[in-house]
């Protein structure tokens, strides 16, 4: 065995580069059954960030169906999702220049569905055969560009039609399932200031012969009950995940009265940030091949409707979505510690498994990836928070005798969202280098239950950032990490905890804010309609509560910021505006605290091209190497750092 190298943390050579990761990776969208075809769609930074949907036949063979320059993506909500679906043969997809809907089979050109208008945006649409037309959610911005108007719409399949609208009124809506006779179409709403996990309704109404609505009919949900995914099973029952005892059970209504399926301290639903997701399918009338989450860790089940049994799948997997079913096969993405996400196709007469789409294609000794331990640490008010901790690890080097390894504090988007076990390349690219990584699931995150999920409610912008501090304040206390060169990184909402850590607090010495919030009140009146009143729950009313947006905002205290930050932006971001990295970097320049700002034209909220990714992977590492004196081990293009 070759002895170890000995060399600062930080330093260290790592076969998992910027290069590496954008020439290997890709992301895997939610996959489709048709029969037993399946599809899938593959987010390719190699291409400009395209996202192409590829399907794959009974035999094994494999074919791009979205041929360049087509562009499978949605931009309803901004965040997209549902941008595709198939049946018997004919894929219909969203195209994301123009946002019209088309459709295609393999080997022909895509033809389109809808009038070349690119303030009508169309997702989560299905297929309604009896009928001859596409039912789907449209989002209207021909009267406003902020303030869309959204509907569930039918569209014909035989010309270019913008919509028939069957549902509308409230402000959004999502998943528009038909009953398998046809005679049913269920549907979920909400309205501000809710979003869809803090209180969403379940309609269903009969659809007449000429495809017209008839009244309508509530059958779960609320102001303060959260439902997802509702699914008919093939004998015409409608199932449903719901929250009303503080986790997301299954439930299921025949016609007149709600009955649970499940009843277990666990997640079976997840956040709504974007359409198609699913989390059980039937694979009969009396089967269910179901996903459920708990501590943040996925397992795979099945549920016998009858008995309403549960019997846990044995399988390498700790995180598992996007389930498809039918009486022969199932399909899903999965991954775990060891292995990026992937494709699985499972034969449920065998229960075998055959992975056939990886996200990338890993060469690399498995040596070199640090193992996720999930820890439990004390916070405020005598609470606990979670996190995901992963120790610096490569085989060929360790540090000089006495030194602490530099900690990297990760704060996830959403902030509604989590982060996941699943072996992630770029996390890995810092734990290999000589970071050690605490990946933090504050107080706010999903897959711990309602009461978890609320404890933002009202607190963004403290519980957040309490629960980064005092994570990185435990690791330090327990001896594993250097306490006095901690940083602390996120995108979005995590971009926004970046900040005000650094200035509410004086735990870190280094941050970096990817399209990061800086100003509360400025997202408030500029930012898109899915999210345009998210901040009434995690802050307040607005205006009527400004001076609470003011007390928050990192923009407003940088005089408590004193330590370097480098600022990653999209230019063409709807989410959270260029002006939230602008301000921030122009008040650090005044103020002569050393910072650095990466533009990106071209790039939205998240950056999906190849060149761009390996530009903010390795400038946030030069940047961190002069910070803290160390020599990264590659050559790297050098930032420039104001003020340094």
């Amino acid at each position: 065995m070759q002895e170890k190298r000995v060399a600062p943390y930080g330093s260290w050579k790592s076969p998992i580069t910027a290069d590496y990761i954008v020439s290997k990776s890709i992301s895997l969208g939610a996959p489709l059954l048709d029969g037993d075809d399946i599809y899938w769609g593959e987010l390719r930074p190699s291409e400009g960030g395209r996202v192409v949907v590829v399907g794959r036949s009974e035999d094994g063979a494999t074919e791009d169906l979205v041929p360049a320059p087509f562009n499978a993506r949605t931009r309803v909500h901004e965040y997209g999702g549902g941008a595709y679906t198939v049946h018997a043969g004919t894929l219909y997809f969203a195209n994301f220049a123009d946002q019209r809907l088309y459709r295609t089979r393999r080997g022909e050109d895509p033809q389109p569905l809808t009038p070349a208008a690119v303030d009508l945006r169309y997702a989560d649409f299905i297929v309604d055969a009896g009928r001859n037309r596409l039912i789907a959610i449209r989002e209207d911005h021909r009267q406003s560009s902020r303030e869309a108007v959204n509907a569930v719409v039918s569209i014909p399949l035989d010309g270019e039609h913008e919509g028939e609208i069957l549902v509308s009124g409230n402000d959004f809506y999502s998943t528009p399932r038909l009953s398998p006779d046809g005679s049913q179409l269920a549907w979920l709403t909400w309205n501000h200031p809710n979003m869809p996990w803090d209180g969403s309704e379940l309609w269903v109404a009969p659809v007449h012969a000429d495809g017209s609505l008839g009244e309508a009919k509530l059958i779960a949900g609320g102001v303060s009950e959260s439902i997802f995914q509702p699914a008919w099973s093939p004998d015409g029952v409608l199932y449903f995940v719901s929250d009303r005892t503080d986790w997301w059970n299954l439930y299921r209504w025949r016609g007149s009265e709600i009955d649970a399926v499940t009843q277990m301290e666990a997640e079976f639903g997840q956040p709504q940030w974007s359409f198609g997701g699913s989390t059980y399918d039937f694979v009969s009338d009396r089967q269910i091949l179901c996903t459920y989450s708990q501590n943040g860790i996925s397992s795979l089940a099945l549920i016998d409707t009858s008995t309403l049994i549960l019997t846990q799948l044995e399988t390498p997997y700790t995180d598992v979505s996007g389930i498809q079913a039918n009486e022969r096969v199932a399909v899903l993405r999965a991954g775990s510690p060891t292995q990026m996400p992937v494709i699985l196709r499972v034969d449920l007469n065998t229960l075998r498994s055959e992975v056939i789409r990886q996200s990338g294609q890993i060469d690399i000794d498995p040596r070199y990836f640090s193992q996720p331990q999930p820890i439990e640490f004390p916070t405020e008010n005598g609470l606990t928070a979670h996190a995901f901790y992963y120790p610096p690890h490569n085989p060929d080097f360790t540090a000089p005798a006495g030194e602490r390894p530099l900690l990297m504090v990760k704060s996830h988007g959403g902030p509604t969202g989590a982060s996941s076990s699943t072996l992630d390349l770029s996390i890995q690219y810092w734990t290999s280098r000589g970071f050690a990584l605490l990946d933090v699931n504050y107080g706010g995150s999903t897959g711990y239950g309602r009461a978890y999920r609320e404890r933002l409610k009202g607190r963004w912008g403290i519980v957040d950032i309490d629960d980064c501090c005092n994570g990185a304040r435990y690791l330090a206390d327990q001896g594993w990490v250097d306490g006095e060169r901690m940083m602390i990184r996120g995108g979005s909402a995590g971009g926004y905890t970046t900040l005000g850590a650094l200035a509410f607090r004086k735990v870190f010495s280094a941050g970096a804010s990817y399209y990061g919030v800086s100003d509360l009140a400025a997202l408030a009146e500029e930012t898109h309609k899915f999210e345009s009143r998210y901040l009434d729950g995690l802050i307040g009313p607005y205006p009527e509560r400004a001076d609470l947006y003011r007390k928050r905002s990192p923009i407003h205290h940088v005089q408590g910021l004193d330590c370097p930050v480098i600022f990653f932006q999209g230019l063409e971001d709807k989410v959270v505006l260029p002006n939230q990295a602008e301000m921030m970097v122009q008040a650090l320049l005044h103020k002569e605290v050393p910072v650095a700002y990466l533009p990106f034209e071209g790039e939205q909220h998240g950056f999906r091209k190849a060149e761009n990714i390996k530009r903010a992977l390795e400038g946030e590492l030069y940047f961190y190497s002069r910070i803290f004196n160390f020599t990264p081990a590659d050559e790297i293009e050098p930032v420039e750092i104001e003020n340094l």
